[in-house]
């Protein structure tokens, strides 16, 4: 699969990264089919989180379906988060994100994670306290890369003031039809709601400072409101995926992937079906470039606008 740098780490990684997230509502032997798809698509990149499943066991089922091992492992580019707790606080303490990552690494058994994500952005971050633990976990070898997710500039510029090693991702909702990042600045000063900036233009921002935006929920509309193929909702935006679909001899979910993936800022979408053939159907996309009037006519037929 066509790979690009995950911001400034110097790693590359698949352009689409495998969602773990509805892991545990697979079975052992459906997991393991899964894994094994992925890895056979070129899909090495799984992101997964310590909260997905409850209490980690999303991980837990990952090790068990990839069958982790030393020979294993060296094949995986592994990336969980941490910061969310089950009480649904938000902690990022020096001592929840050590011990938080201890725990994942023995579900997901092995001795390192690839990428570290904090979860959410946390009301009480003491930045100095996310320094020191992300500089004892990247000093034992235990995390090689960090990021976050849903940060907007300012709280990412506040942790980056005390961390060293840079920040390489931030995990943001994006769709087509969730794509208020891209509308607001298409619709700068102008009276339209769409204008209205409501993340410190994060997109720009990401782009500016080399942070890759991994993109989740990339077939949503809304918070978790539904998927916009197939609803009634975007009958012309559906029309116009079906079209592009027939002419690319493709789905519509790899046309609406592949419409992520035209933008210049080089977006890792995350997935999230436990599908194989979806998951394959998303893959797809890193072969398809979006024409320039290809790309407007998806964005306006989900009800987008421009000045």
């Amino acid at each position: 699969m066509r790979t690009i740098n995950l911001g400034k780490s110097g790693l590359q990684v698949p352009v689409i990264a495998v969602g773990c997230w509805r892991m545990h509502r697979a079975s052992r032997a459906e997991a393991e089919v899964f894994v094994k798809s992925a890895m056979d698509y070129g899909a090495n990149f799984f992101d997964n989180a310590d909260v997905y499943g409850g209490d980690g066991l999303c991980e837990t089922i990952f090790a068990q379906a990839s069958g982790m091992n030393p020979s294993v492992r060296e094949k995986l580019i592994l990336q969980t988060k941490c910061g969310i707790r089950m009480n649904a606080a938000f902690d990022f303490s020096r001592e929840h994100i050590l011990e938080s990552v201890d725990a994942s690494l023995k579900r997901l058994k092995t001795g390192y994670i690839d990428v570290l994500l904090l979860h959410r952005p946390d009301a009480l971050v003491e930045p100095e306290e996310v320094a020191e633990a992300f500089e004892t976990l990247h000093a034992s070898g235990k995390v090689r890369f960090f990021g976050v997710s849903n940060q907007k500039p300012s709280q990412i510029q506040l942790l980056q003031k005390y961390i060293k090693q840079p920040i390489v991702a931030n995990q943001l909702q994006l769709s087509i039809a969730h794509a208020g990042m891209i509308s607001q600045g298409l619709l700068v000063n102008t009276l339209n709601e769409g204008a209205a900036d409501r993340d410190g233009s994060v997109l720009d921002f990401c782009r500016l400072n080399d942070i890759t935006i991994q993109p989740w929920s990339p077939f949503q509309y809304g918070f978790n409101q539904g998927v916009f193929l197939g609803s009634e909702k975007f009958p012309g935006l559906n029309a116009r995926l079906d079209e592009l679909a027939e002419k690319y001899s493709v789905s519509n979910t790899t046309i609406a992937m592949a419409w992520l993936l035209r933008h210049p800022a080089r977006f890792q979408p995350i997935t999230g079906t436990m599908k194989p053939e979806r998951l394959k159907d998303c893959i797809r996309a890193a072969g398809i470039t979006l024409s320039r009037d290809e790309w407007y006519a998806i964005y306006l037929a989900a009800g987008n606008i421009l000045p």
